[in-house]
């Protein structure tokens, strides 16, 4: 069997729809909303998501689908307009009878369209939202994602067992990318500080800027051990690139924000020291690996270039098999006439779950909504995407 898709496109400001192709039978299919991005400024990291969502459900309906019926994606596109997640979920539901939803892909997005899934009752798992406690109060939101907090706290325990400098540190943030602004001026200077780490006043820098030279003098000024930078991948290699030809030697660091394997190239030979976290790793299984060479092989196909499966990619095709998982387990058909219902049963299902993915064994979810993952500590060393250290997942209480 085929991907069976529909896809509902948003203009930023429109209302309008544009049916890319017609759905199979509602009756015959189990119908998954997706609201993904692929326009806009989060079109980079979002779009290669979009096709690990779709190797997830070609392999489930190849191997029979969900209950023996194919999966039905009807996918919105928010074009990186957060508002447009909230009428991502409106559409979905009240138009399309969807019995849950993969997406939004940023914690941006998701925050406008969880008050739409609890007011509709329906489970949504976003993709690469990671803001803290962000489904923390919402019934119907769940996240195969790891809180991004606990992913920096990684990170600066690894540096400090290993012994590296870390007396010091500036932070650059992006003021005009909401995740970025957030990092920056309040996950990063807590953590840091936490950690026994001197922070000055958090630097901002717009997404837009072509000159930063005046940020990276400022932090010259002071030449500390560290500079955590909060920004997404083009954003931080304008800052990175900077520092660098400014003369800073010290050691560059950030969370999941910008941890792309994409970076090493993207970097270039200024990102040789440069430490991030991610939340996969390719080696940690034969299926982790073959996931990354498959999804690597589509987006070439595509035209689209990457260098390695980011860890949003992963958890966009794990989501798909963990709802297979919960949809079996609340026994659902497809039926129209009992989509409430089975959207409840599809809820219950998720209290206690533990998954096997690609991401993590075992993965279980605790009081606030969220998955427990192991994360990655990764170093661009040699110019090579280079695993620096690894934390276990936490357990679930």
């Amino acid at each position: 069997m085929t991907l069976r898709a529909k896809t509902l496109a948003a203009a930023a400001g429109l209302a309008a729809f544009s049916l890319a192709a017609l759905p199979a039978l509602a009756q015959d299919t189990i119908k998954i909303g997706n609201i993904v991005v692929t326009t806009g400024f989060l079109k980079g990291p979002g779009e290669p998501a979009v096709h690990a969502f779709d190797i997830a459900v070609e392999e489930i309906n190849a191997a029979g689908g969900i209950n023996g019926k194919p999966i039905e994606i009807v996918r919105f596109d928010t074009g990186s307009d957060a508002k447009q997640a909230a009428v991502g979920v409106r559409t979905l539901v009240q138009d399309e009878n969807v019995l849950a939803i993969l997406g939004p892909f940023s914690s941006g997005e998701t925050r406008v369209a969880l008050t739409m899934a609890d007011r509709f009752g329906v489970l949504m798992i976003p993709t690469a939202a990671s803001a803290p406690d962000l489904v923390a109060e919402s019934k119907w939101g769940w996240r195969l994602t790891e809180d991004e907090s606990k992913q920096f706290s990684r990170l600066l325990t690894a540096m400090k067992d290993a012994g590296l400098p870390m007396e010091t540190a500036e932070i650059v943030y992006v003021s005009d990318e909401v995740v970025s602004a957030g990092a920056g001026t309040q996950l990063y200077p807590a953590l840091m500080e936490k950690a026994g780490i001197k922070v000055g006043e958090p630097i901002p820098v717009q997404y837009k800027s072509f000159d930063m030279s005046g940020q990276a003098a400022k932090i010259m000024q002071s030449n500390p051990d560290l500079v955590a930078v909060a920004g997404l991948p083009d954003s931080a290699s304008k800052v990175i690139k900077e520092l660098r030809r400014q003369g800073y030697e010290g050691r560059i660091i950030g969370s999941q924000i910008f941890a792309d394997p994409l970076i090493v190239e993207l970097f270039g030979p200024e990102g040789n020291g440069t430490m991030v976290v991610a939340g996969f790793w390719k080696g940690r299984t034969e299926q982790s690996a073959a996931f990354d060479a498959k999804l690597l092989e589509r987006l070439e196909a595509n035209g689209i270039h990457k260098l390695g499966a980011h860890h949003s990619d992963a958890q966009a095709y794990d989501g798909v098999y963990l709802l297979k998982q919960v949809m079996e387990a609340a026994g659902v058909t497809g039926d129209p006439a009992k989509v409430e219902e089975e959207r409840a049963a599809i809820l219950a299902a998720m209290d206690g779950v533990t998954f096997d993915g690609i991401v993590g064994d075992d993965v279980c979810f605790d009081a606030k909504h969220d998955a427990e993952l192991p994360g990655y500590v990764i170093e661009i060393k040699d110019g090579a995407w280079t695993k620096f250290a690894e934390a276990p997942a936490d357990a679930c209480e």
